[in-house]
């Protein structure tokens, strides 16, 4: 029986490149021609609040974007954004994803997955 590190590269190789490292998978519905896949941000301190207390105020709205198609059935990814209070200052924050994007781990697919998250190309506002 495949481990689970087996399973997680077998998913990288489906997902948008990246996704992995900032989503985790929480369900996957198969219809008869459609495949849901539902992913939530992990609880990642955003870079650039690292030295303040953050606390987890849930996600936002889901989005859902459609991505390859898999076995001849599309595929959609529902992806659940997380939100956290900065206590300092009472802010509600998310990830900065033009800074996720200007990093050099970006690839052009995430790129264009963060796209239709966002509604516009990382670093274009």
């Amino acid at each position: 029986m495949p481990d689970q590190d087996q399973y997680h590269k077998l998913l990288s190789l489906l997902l948008p490149e990246g996704v992995l490292d900032y989503f985790k998978i929480v369900d996957i519905v198969t219809e008869e021609k459609n495949i849901h896949v539902h992913l939530e941000e992990l609880d990642i301190k955003p870079v650039e609040y690292q030295d303040e207390k953050l606390t987890s105020k849930g996600f936002r709205a889901p989005v859902t974007i459609q991505d390859f198609p898999l076995r001849n059935k599309a595929v959609y990814l529902h992806i659940r954004r997380r939100r956290w209070k900065v206590e300092s200052n009472g802010d509600i924050i998310s990830r900065d994803w033009n800074l996720v994007a200007s990093g050099t781990r970006l690839t052009s697919e995430f790129a264009s997955f963060l796209k239709g998250i966002l509604g516009y190309s990382p670093g274009k506002l």
